[in-house]
């Protein structure tokens, strides 16, 4: 009897074999809600809708004069993978030699398996590579409003996508979850590296059980799992900006907003708040406007207003939304609005994007979570540097942050620094200008062999000592 093997796939761990002339798989059992989408492993492997060989379009490998025109309206002809690997070749050979790299697209990014050596974009960029380069794309299909517009405002994409806030800080601390755009929770079964538990059922009950509310801003209602009791705001798709700008309007007039973050921690609020009331363009993004639009109710968005306020908010703005013309600006929005409520770098607060898009980090899962982020990701400080320390020739490391010397420019977290006006932070350092030092030969014990020797480029920092010292750092403005 063939045994069990373990495996990883985009949706979870599980065991598999061979036997009787089928495939039979268990899920992993430390994985507490495996996802069904594991049922499609057995019957995938025979299924008439798999491609078992190369399929190349009949009018171009035959050669119709008219293939470019008719593209998309005929067949497929299958190949053995000799043929199509020749063909294949052939066709790049002409290209290059014909147009060079820049005729050849290296395509976008590709989610055929987990893992990361089998990555289809890594691979078929390595191989392009080889072939003299290609043109590459930018961003991705799922965030590409997303990850232009956050740096502008927030700082790294890759810190806020789905790492600001984890499950386990929701379960523990979130006392409303408002989820504009919706976060299906079928969502969260899959991760480009695989996944072996999946938690989110696991930690939105946890908190519903300690007494978080969740708010559903989306057109589909069994976004989150009916026991959770959501309270569900069915708006009209597209209008979430408009529902952020009533509920911004609310809290300004009823003086429900931190304005001691937003002055602290934010650059340009008193812009925003001239177009808010209307002091721009006269028209006021009162409730009362935004319930026109959304078709919701004035007092529901007053209501959630005060709600947000009340309570340990998190804000999360899904995927979906920015998918559209103008998609940077509810991705914007949700970081105003959360912003106001003075909760980022809150435990269970603040503001998240993409939250339940993937299968997320949390405690145990795939990683240590990062920090949460503070509301700007750019703070100027004053520091301090010990008299052995010159800051002209000094690139500073230190966790979470990155001190550049001669700019005094920390992007910082609420986890390194936070609110504090000042802080001490122990760093490893290396002294030096940076400046490259002439060319030397290697030590014999260096060399290749034959006639040509390899010549090294040192730099002279790389020769000095790296120490931990500590410095002090003190805000000084925002920026």
């Amino acid at each position: 009897m063939n045994r069990f093997k373990t495996h990883s796939s985009h949706w979870g761990a599980f065991s598999g074999r061979y036997e009787n002339g089928g495939l039979e798989i268990r899920p992993h059992p430390g994985d507490p809600h495996p996802s069904p989408l594991l049922g499609n492993i057995p019957a995938i492997a025979h299924s008439p809708m798999r491609v078992r060989q190369p399929a190349i379009r009949r009018g171009w490998l035959e050669g119709t004069p008219d293939h470019a025109q008719n593209r998309g309206a005929d067949d497929y002809v299958e190949v053995s993978w000799p043929r199509a690997a020749d063909l294949v070749a052939k066709e790049l050979q002409r290209v290059y030699g014909s147009f060079g790299p820049e005729a050849v697209f290296g395509g976008s990014y590709g989610w055929s398996s987990a893992g990361r050596f089998h990555h289809a974009q890594s691979q078929i960029h390595r191989f392009l590579n080889v072939l003299g380069g290609y043109v590459s794309s930018v961003n991705t299909y799922s965030s590409g409003a997303a990850m232009v517009i956050l740096p502008h405002v927030l700082g790294p994409y890759d810190h806020f996508d789905r790492k600001s806030v984890t499950w386990d800080a929701i379960e523990r601390s979130s006392e409303l979850v408002v989820a504009f755009g919706g976060m299906a929770i079928k969502n969260t079964d899959v991760h480009g590296g695989g996944i072996s538990a999946h938690i989110v059922r696991q930690k939105l009950n946890g908190a519903s059980a300690r007494g978080a509310r969740l708010v559903l801003i989306s057109p589909l209602k069994d976004d989150f799992p009916a026991e959770l009791n959501a309270q569900w705001l069915a708006i009209i798709p597209g209008t979430d900006v408009a529902l952020m700008l009533g509920v911004a309007h609310a809290l300004v007039s009823e003086g429900l907003h931190d304005r001691g973050f937003l002055d602290n921690y934010t650059i340009g609020y008193e812009r925003f708040e001239d177009y808010l009331l209307g002091r721009t363009d006269g028209v006021e993004k009162s409730p009362e406007w935004a319930s026109h639009i959304c078709r919701i109710g004035v007092e529901t968005i007053r209501d959630l207003a005060r709600t947000m306020a009340g309570a340990r908010t998190l804000i999360t703005v899904s995927h979906s939304l920015q998918r559209a013309d103008h998609g940077e600006q509810p991705v914007w929005m949700g970081v105003v609005l959360a912003a106001m409520l003075g909760q980022m770098g809150l435990d269970g607060g603040g503001y998240a994007y993409s939250l339940g898009a993937l299968g997320n980090i949390g405690k145990g899962q795939l990683g240590v979570p990062l920090p949460t982020p503070l509301a700007s990701s750019k703070i100027l400080w004053r520091i301090s540097f010990p008299s052995r320390v010159s800051p002209t020739c000094s690139s500073i490391q230190a966790t979470y942050s990155t001190i550049t010397a001669r700019r005094c420019v920390i992007p910082t977290y609420a986890s390194s620094i936070g609110r504090e006006a000042t802080r001490s932070i122990t760093i490893r350092i290396s002294t030096g200008c940076g400046r490259p030092s002439r060319n030397r030969r290697p030590s014999s014990s260096m060399r290749r062999p034959g006639p040509r020797r390899r010549v090294m480029r040192t730099s002279c920092c790389r020769r000095r000592p790296r120490s931990s010292v500590t410095i002090s750092v003190r805000r000084t403005a925002i920026r």
